[in-house]
């Protein structure tokens, strides 16, 4: 006979509306909470600030790694058109001065590696892919691509503990209030 072994993930509170999801996100993160998130079925305006999500870094990744596209087509052609291979088309010479005809090619790796660089980064600052969620466990939870609103903390937070976060979650509105495990 096994038994598995229930880790707690955290706690999971219903609230009714979008309104008093944001007013209950306002007092979690006044509360100092870290490790937590709120679950809408549409983006609901202003609920970042209101968690106290800082902007993200995403856009510089995508600077940088379109500068690196751009730089990559700039040296691509330079080098292959110019140094190695001088082109001359037209009686036009074959030296940095024909940039221009290296346009369409920056451009496109500009946008390629900005593209992937997006991706990838996005991927890499959400820890995905993710192929299961402790949440996914909860029946109640099941709502939320429909009409629910739901705030989820973490017990790995260091502000978590079982009956504060449990009362907290009450007091501040959360109905529904469930204990979620990870059977990992």
């Amino acid at each position: 006979m096994s038994t598995t072994v229930k880790r707690v993930y955290g706690y999971l509170a219903e609230f009714e509306s979008a309104s008093k999801l944001y007013k209950a996100a306002e007092k979690v993160r006044d509360a100092g909470f870290e490790k937590w998130d709120c679950h809408s079925s549409y983006p609901i305006h202003g609920l970042d600030a209101a968690m106290g999500i800082k902007r993200s870094i995403l856009p510089y990744f995508v600077f940088f790694g379109g500068l690196t596209g751009f730089l990559t087509a700039l040296t691509l052609a330079y080098v292959t058109q110019v140094e190695i291979y001088p082109t001359v088309v037209q009686g036009k010479p074959a030296n940095f001065f024909t940039v221009p005809a290296f346009f369409p090619i920056m451009f496109e790796l500009t946008v390629l590696f900005s593209g992937f660089t997006t991706l990838f980064g996005l991927l890499g600052l959400m820890q995905l892919p993710r192929l299961n969620h402790p949440l996914f466990a909860s029946k109640q939870f099941a709502r939320v691509t429909d009409d629910g609103f739901f705030i989820s903390i973490e017990a790995r937070d260091p502000k978590f503990s079982a009956e504060g976060t449990k009362s907290l979650l009450a007091e501040i509105g959360g109905a529904n209030i469930e204990l979620v495990e990870d059977e990992n």
